[in-house]
């Protein structure tokens, strides 16, 4: 169960001064929740698969022997089980919890991960592709949930796409009544938070400095009584890590701050600490956003990082421009894939 809920915002939080985020020993992200199941492709650097042969068997008449492997599901969304080890204590978070109900649960079901030990949940913002596993989680634990859930305060906005020659189309809001009633402890602020005792960091607000990240241009807002323009998802926000000895973990949603703005911030705040690995979406699928790939690489790439896991939304054309660009830091992602950092 969890042992303590330590989440501090930083009410006085001044963005000129560095935020002294204490280094940890050791992390592994384990993926939760991809777009990709890939069975066969190979570990690679700290990236572990788990394979064909980890997985166990469900009956299946069908078969020859009766059985098949219980195989990880994929889904348009993203969550990650993140386990932070300092001075011998260990915690776990989640980040995100997928599109469906279940796709997480299942997951982890299927990993042998016991929901019971995650200590905190980080939601990235308020789409729907990383939160409604909620639902299962909070069935998994008994229907009620002792736990702190950190989210910016437009988490909670009404949104709809408003793209040209097709009707609004209307996205799910995640319910306050229903988180706060099954027991979750709703921490929401603008600013940046600290969680166990000053060693993970999230972002909230990230500025907008690129000058080139649109944020996400076809969303609107219920604002007023009528819809409005909410390009920005303003509640976008990330998760910092300091690894001792390599530098920072940055862990993205659908990185709708943009990953350069996003990343750029993680090292303002941490007293220029080095970039040592970026996980998560990156939004770069798409006509809108295709043609920002040549200078979000470029401006990636000045920042030298050494492990580079573009997931969920960064789409294929970015991927592969990746994995030409960052030879061995890039690493495709697919779920159940545990990095060790």
């Amino acid at each position: 169960m969890p042992s303590d809920h330590d989440v501090r915002v930083l009410h006085d939080f001044e963005p000129s001064t560095p935020i002294p985020l204490e280094p940890v020993d050791s992390v592994t992200v384990t993926t939760l929740m991809d777009n990709v199941s890939d069975m066969l492709m190979p570990s690679q650097g700290p990236a572990r698969r788990p394979g064909l042969g980890a997985a166990v068997t469900v009956p299946a008449p069908t078969m020859e022997f009766g059985r098949v492997p219980d195989a990880l599901v994929a889904e348009h969304g993203f969550s990650a089980l993140v386990t932070v080890v300092k001075d011998g204590r260990e915690h776990r978070f989640l980040f995100d919890a997928g599109t469906s109900p279940d796709g997480v649960v299942e997951n982890m079901r299927r990993l042998r991960i016991d929901p019971a030990s995650i200590e905190a949940i980080i939601c990235s913002h308020g789409h729907f592709d990383h939160t409604a596993g909620l639902d299962g989680l909070i069935r998994a634990l008994g229907g009620r949930v002792n736990l702190p859930v950190l989210i910016h305060p437009h988490f909670w906005r009404r949104r709809r796409l408003a793209l040209p020659g097709v009707e609004p189309l209307e996205i799910p809001t995640t319910s306050r009544r229903a988180l706060e009633g099954a027991g979750f402890t709703v921490i929401e602020d603008r600013q940046p938070s600290f969680l166990f005792a000053g060693s993970v960091l999230v972002t909230g607000e990230v500025p907008r400095t690129t000058g080139y990240e649109p944020g996400f241009p076809p969303q609107q807002a219920w604002l007023g009584g009528k819809w409005e323009p909410d390009p920005l998802v303003l509640d976008d926000q990330a998760l910092i890590i300091d690894i001792k000895g390599k530098g920072l973990m940055v862990m993205t949603g659908c990185g709708h701050a943009g990953v350069v703005n996003i990343c750029r911030y993680a090292r303002r705040l941490t007293r220029d600490r080095p970039l040592h690995a970026v996980i998560g979406g990156f939004h770069l699928g798409g006509p809108l956003f295709e043609p920002l790939i040549p200078r979000v690489l470029a401006d990636l790439a000045e920042l030298t990082p050494s492990v580079l896991v573009p997931a969920h939304c960064t789409g294929w054309r970015a991927q592969h421009a990746m994995a030409a660009r960052f030879g061995e830091a890039f690493i495709p992602n697919t779920v159940g894939t545990v990095f060790t950092l």
